[in-house]
């Protein structure tokens, strides 16, 4: 699975180069604040095992008005880092690797 390129940014993490993309309109459940913001990494040169990162924030077009903190390029990177500790391998060619840091994400009251 390889990442659209429109909307996707680029960042450099320890001299690697990667692109990372958050959905720009919510999903029906991020819409609602039930379910929290994911983004997708890759690495940049030859596309392989996309990593997909579940945070513990609402997605900052929630419809309901939940107060989102933005996705930033060091939480990009810091994700990045503990994924390839977890065992991510960017060049491998699989099934996406998924890094839930959704704990705590408070649901919809």
């Amino acid at each position: 699975m390889a990442l659209v390129r429109k909307g996707s940014r680029g960042i450099v993490v320890d001299g690697t180069a990667y692109r990372w993309r958050l959905r720009g309109r919510p999903t029906y459940f991020q819409g609602l604040a039930w379910s929290p913001c994911t983004f997708a990494v890759e690495y940049a040169d030859t596309p392989g095992m996309t990593l997909v990162v579940t945070t513990d924030q609402p997605h900052s077009s929630n419809w309901i008005g939940r107060e989102p903190v933005p996705v930033l390029p060091s939480g990009v990177a810091a994700a990045v880092r503990l994924a390839l500790r977890e065992g991510w391998t960017p060049t491998a060619h699989g099934s996406p690797f998924r890094l839930d840091q959704s704990a705590g994400f408070p649901p919809s009251s």
